[in-house]
């Protein structure tokens, strides 16, 4: 009877394995189509995933992050080995045997869901899992697991056992956007992995498996239990010992959660900036854009620009700054107090005299990250604080004129061009000195036109005035008068050149570092003569003289030496201030973002009081 029963069976189960064949067939045959194609797209190993990049100040302290999945990625022999045997052991046990698949584990797997009615049973190797991080979706179709299983033979070929640990390891996805051993170990207990005990590591080692159950930030207690179970796992492999699991397992575990650093954000947002001009300059796009002959051409070099810098981020790096955080936060608050409540906006930059550093800027009142940023991008006319270096510092250069020699401060025309001095008073034959202490116009004009247009721009162009445009090239440049403007950063770097006459761009990266520890870019920092000992002398003379005598008074300094230019423009609608002392360089603007007259704040004299901020 049992022998006639058996039979039965057999013969209904005939149609069940004709189906399953069939399936397999079908299956093999779809292989077979899209074996070529696999064969032909696979390129390995590719990382599309972007890697933090870090910001970090001239005290060696990170001040921002910018990142949308933290990773930390760590070279093999950087990750202990008792974490590579704890996701072995209870992963992929056979790792170092199997050929990317093991087709004993597929079959276990397929009988015990088979027998349970569930898939709780994996089998797929740590190889596979690899490929689904990297190519594949997590849809279970037939289809994609015999793509999977041909992905991973492939990885198998082309790289060593080491090699797909290390990656896996990297990118396995440990909840909370963290993505590798090495990130979750400084996200969740903010030290490097190779400082955390082996209980700890056992407990990060826990997420993976199902990054939502485990998630320690949720599910606390459903990770502790899997790190026991891991911890187990080690005692019947032989890896550790049954006290040592014990004692593992009673250690506290204390979580110390990583917060994104985002501090300074108008420093960083410079810096950002300031990293594509410096790539551009390195690699040969500023020249290429320079002699672009359409904009059609402009555009493709831009983008090409674009793409490199996407590349570097997307590839995380480390940028070292000047960038002072106790001057900055100190500036900032300062002049928030000077502004008020109102609408009135400032912007400013400091160098360092010493190392031409931008040690702080100021991007506006009420700034957020990638908001407007008024002290690189705010262009504005500058007015008399152009002058020094439009005209009296070329006319020095370039002449036998001295402080003491004598200038017109009657009325003076260029053609149609006919300048005021404020509050349209004239003047006689007045000293040079006097003219710049006072900002008389006409005989800016006067001067101006003695040294000849071309002759200032041979100058102004060998500064870094990147909003300076061929229509500029016209008389009205000697007051400032220009078709966008200047910045405050642009205004503050070529005042630098009056510290000693000499000039390289001031910079607020000190160098590029790529994730892997190379050093990619750092300015180069050679400094060009600009103006003669002399030219030097009688600008630093005639600017402590306005700080003195002039429309500079109210400023003041602890150094022994102290001296700026002020700038007012047409209806009072923008009030400047650059100049320096014996350790900074530094420019100021204030206004509103909608131009308006500020008559009525002459007197308070705001931009004094933030630039005495500024030299502090």
């Amino acid at each position: 009877m049992k022998n006639i029963f058996g039979f039965v069976i057999i013969i209904l189960f005939f149609p069940i394995l004709w189906w399953i064949s069939t399936s397999i067939l079908a299956e093999l045959t779809t292989a077979q189509a899209h074996q070529q194609q696999i064969e032909k797209t696979i390129h390995l190993p590719e990382m599309a995933a972007q890697l933090p990049v870090t910001l970090i100040d001239r005290h060696g302290q990170v001040f921002s992050e910018e990142y949308v999945e933290w990773r930390k990625p760590l070279p093999l022999q950087d990750i202990p080995q008792i974490a590579q045997e704890i996701f072995i052991a209870s992963e992929d046990v056979d790792f170092y045997e199997h050929i990317g698949f093991d087709l004993s584990a597929i079959i276990r797997a397929v009988v015990v869901n088979s027998n349970t009615n569930t898939s709780s049973q994996g089998g797929s190797t740590i190889t596979q899992q690899l490929v689904r991080m990297r190519y594949l979706s997590e849809e279970k179709t037939y289809e994609r697991k015999l793509t999977e299983l041909f992905y991973a033979y492939e990885l198998e070929k082309q790289f060593d056992k080491e090699a797909i640990l290390s990656m896996y390891l990297n990118e396995a996805y440990f909840s909370n956007q963290v993505y590798g051993i090495g990130g979750a170990a400084t996200y969740y207990f903010q030290k490097p992995l190779q400082e955390l005990s082996i209980a700890e590591i056992a407990f990060i080692a826990a997420i993976p498996n199902n990054p939502t159950l485990y998630n320690p930030l949720k599910n606390f207690d459903n990770t502790k239990a899997r790190q026991e179970r891991l911890l187990d796992i080690l005692v019947a492999n032989g890896t550790i010992t049954q006290q040592e699991a014990t004692n593992y397992k009673a250690e506290a575990i204390t979580l110390t959660i990583k917060n994104k650093v985002q501090n300074n954000p108008m420093y960083s947002t410079y810096v950002l900036q300031e990293l594509k001009w410096l790539v551009a300059e390195q690699e040969g796009y500023t020249e290429l854009l320079k002699n672009a002959k359409t904009k059609e051409e402009q555009q493709n070099i831009t983008t090409q620009l674009t793409n490199r810098i996407n590349y570097l981020l997307q590839n995380g790096i480390t940028i070292y700054t000047a960038l002072d955080p106790d001057k900055q936060l100190q500036d900032e608050e300062q002049i928030n107090a000077l502004l008020g409540e109102g609408q009135l906006q400032a912007a400013s930059v400091v160098i360092d005299n010493q190392t031409r550093e931008i040690v702080d800027v100021y991007a506006g009142k009420n700034y957020e990250k990638f908001d407007f940023h008024r002290a690189f991008q705010g262009t504005r006319q500058p007015g008399s604080a152009f002058k020094p270096l439009a005209v009296y510092a070329p006319l020095f250069e370039t002449t036998t004129s001295t402080p003491d020699s004598i200038v017109n401060g009657g009325r003076y025309c260029i053609d149609s061009f006919c300048p005021q001095n404020y509050g349209g008073y004239l003047y006689g034959d007045v000293s040079i000195r006097t003219a710049f202490r006072h900002s008389y116009n006409t005989s800016a004009l006067r001067l101006f036109n003695t040294v000849g247009v071309e002759t200032a721009f041979s100058y102004l162009d060998r500064f870094h005035f990147r909003s300076l445009v061929a229509k500029d090239h016209t008389y009205a440049t000697a007051l400032g008068g220009l078709t966008y403007g200047v910045t405050p950063l642009e205004l503050a770097d070529a005042y630098t050149s009056f510290i000693d006459g000499s000039y390289s761009p001031s910079h607020s990266i000190r160098k590029v570092v790529a994730a892997d520890g190379t050093d990619l870019y750092t300015w180069d920092t050679t400094r060009t003569p600009i103006w003669s000992p002399k030219t030097v002398q009688y600008m630093r003379e005639l600017l402590a003289d306005v700080v003195s005598n002039g429309t500079g008074q109210g400023i003041y300094s602890s150094s022994h030496y102290v001296g700026a230019k002020t700038g007012t423009t047409n209806d009072y609608r923008d009030y400047w201030l650059a100049g320096l002392n014996d350790h900074y360089t530094a420019a100021v603007w204030i206004g509103y973002d909608r131009p308006q007259s500020m008559q009525e704040l002459e007197q308070l004299q705001i931009h004094h009081q933030i630039f005495n901020v500024l030299l502090q």
